[in-house]
């Protein structure tokens, strides 16, 4: 059975920020779970400290590389949650991020948390999600 994805949005604003209110699949013959992806490098070292566009940047290639190591990419992603200890901050560099989804041709559903901090003393942001191929 072939993948379909559907787009779901009763009202439109959302798609003018990079996701969708909702995605139906059907179809999905596999289903992959990312856990959190933060900035941290190869040696389990937390990376870039301080820096939340290098933090995103980084965030978003381990995401990947997750995708990847199962055989998929960020066009298979389905639902994408971000978690930030300073949203105000994380809205400014928000285009690292979105660039890559646009690029990869997908509008996830999305969900943004402030959060007072993450599980690594000095990340700034974590990405976790879902993907279905």
């Amino acid at each position: 059975m072939t993948l379909e994805r559907t787009a779901v949005n009763p009202v439109t604003w959302s798609v003018e920020l990079g996701f969708n209110q909702g995605e139906l699949v059907s179809g999905q013959t596999r289903m992959l779970y990312v856990s959190g992806q933060t900035a941290m490098g190869a040696d389990g070292r937390p990376q870039h400290d301080g820096d939340i566009a290098a933090q995103l940047a980084l965030s978003v290639e381990n995401l990947e590389a997750v995708l990847t190591a199962a055989g998929m990419s960020l066009a298979d992603l389905v639902r994408l949650n971000v978690y930030t200890t300073d949203v105000d901050a994380l809205f400014a560099h928000y285009g690292v991020l979105a660039g890559r989804l646009g690029a990869a041709g997908v509008a996830p559903t999305t969900t943004m948390l402030g959060v007072s901090r993450l599980a690594i003393p000095g990340q700034m942001v974590e990405l976790e999600g879902t993907a279905v191929a």
